[in-house]
């Protein structure tokens, strides 16, 4: 079994934080598919909350910390 890992260490802040809006209102637009049962990949809830909690640890890393560009 492979598993795919998403390298978002190579993203900078600005494409991490584009990532994560984009997953987000993803989810949101899954709730609402839900509500109106139009979803058919139930499995895709799981796959986007992955994919955001992957991105925040990303952005929260203290590796990360010391990329930052100071001005």
């Amino acid at each position: 079994m492979s598993k795919r890992k998403s390298n978002y260490s190579d993203l900078s802040m600005d494409e991490l934080n584009k990532k994560l809006k984009d997953f987000k209102t993803e989810l949101f637009n899954l709730r609402f598919q839900v509500v109106v049962n139009q979803l058919e990949n139930l499995a895709r809830f799981k796959v986007v909350k992955k994919e955001i909690a992957r991105i925040k640890t990303e952005i929260n890393s203290p590796s990360r910390a010391n990329k930052t560009v100071k001005v």
